[in-house]
């Protein structure tokens, strides 16, 4: 694929963007919560889980748990059961624990507004960040890049990078800033219901005229991996 250049990406994008809203007008972050602090919550769970386990696992632990204190001061072999089924429960329930310590040490036991501080919380990294500031408090300090995004941003020849911290930079370079939480949920969505990593569903496709389909499996890769 020949080098696009900027303008045209720029105008493509536009398209890409009205495209997408018009596809997924309610996009939204499917990680279920009430409060700052339990997406901060959720949203530590959810490495490396889908939203869908997590939030089978945080239906009851919300009840159990409502503050940071109760968090802070959980019995951490109970903690580690109650998050089992998310994978990697014992250093996901010691970061949870951690993190809220500290939210009760710096913060009252409020979740903080800043990236800085988010991201100096214990399993809070710069994506747990964005997803809170973004959905919780409204804030577009920068894009999430979860594995839909990074795929789906590399297909769309939005980005070269590999790294998530490199494609959120040139994300955040393209996308206009007050779209910033709500393009990593269209993204999102759109990997769900229609951009499969393996079988995208091109033929049906809201966004085909616009995409050059960058790594998108052939029958005959498909086969063989199959």
């Amino acid at each position: 694929m020949p080098r696009e250049t900027a303008p045209a990406k720029a105008a493509r994008l536009k398209q890409i963007l009205a495209a997408l809203d018009r596809a997924y007008p309610g996009a939204h972050c499917e990680l279920n919560h009430a409060s700052p602090l339990q997406l901060l919550i959720a949203t530590i769970l959810s490495a490396q889980c889908t939203d869908k386990r997590v939030n089978l696992v945080t239906a009851e632990l919300f009840k159990k748990y409502r503050t940071a204190a109760d968090f802070a001061n959980a019995d951490l072999a109970a903690l580690e059961q109650a998050v089992k089924s998310t994978g990697f429960f014992r250093n996901k329930a010691k970061n949870i624990q951690a993190c809220c310590r500290r939210l009760i040490e710096k913060h009252a036991g409020e979740v903080p507004q800043t990236m800085d501080e988010l991201t100096a919380l214990s399993g809070a990294g710069r994506k747990t960040a964005n997803v809170v500031l973004g959905n919780a408090f409204g804030l577009n300090f920068g894009v999430v890049v979860d594995t839909h995004v990074s795929r789906l941003s590399q297909r769309l020849g939005l980005t070269r990078a590999t790294t998530p911290e490199k494609i959120e930079q040139d994300l955040m370079k393209l996308v206009p800033q007050p779209q910033w939480a709500l393009f990593s949920h269209w993204l999102i969505w759109h990997g769900r219901r229609r951009c499969d990593a393996r079988k995208p569903d091109c033929a049906n496709c809201e966004i085909k005229k616009l995409c050059p389909q960058i790594r998108v499996p052939t029958t005959k890769t498909q086969r063989h991996k199959e």
